[in-house]
């Protein structure tokens, strides 16, 4: 199972270091990533597979939301496939 992490915020030192190692310490894959600043903003999206690491998705979510907080971003996360039909045209 893929998902889809995106990142916002106040870009400074860390960010992708902190989330990376939270995947990291969980088994998660990062499967792409593309990350860019906007206006000062640091904007990051991920893809990470799920199916070989822990925990279920919701609690993922609530984990990584603790995070954004200590990080002052916005952390959110989507089931691949709820995010691909958000984004169909």
């Amino acid at each position: 199972m893929n998902a889809i992490i995106t990142v916002v915020g106040s870009d400074h030192v860390g960010i992708i270091a902190r989330v990376s190692a939270f995947l990291a310490e969980r088994n998660i894959n990062i499967e792409d990533i593309s990350q860019t600043i906007l206006s000062g903003n640091f904007v990051m999206m991920m893809m990470v597979e799920l199916s070989s690491g822990s925990g279920a998705l919701e609690t993922m979510k609530k984990d990584l939301s603790v995070l954004g907080d200590s990080l002052n971003v916005s952390i959110n996360v989507m089931h691949e496939k709820v995010f691909s039909a958000m984004h169909r045209i």
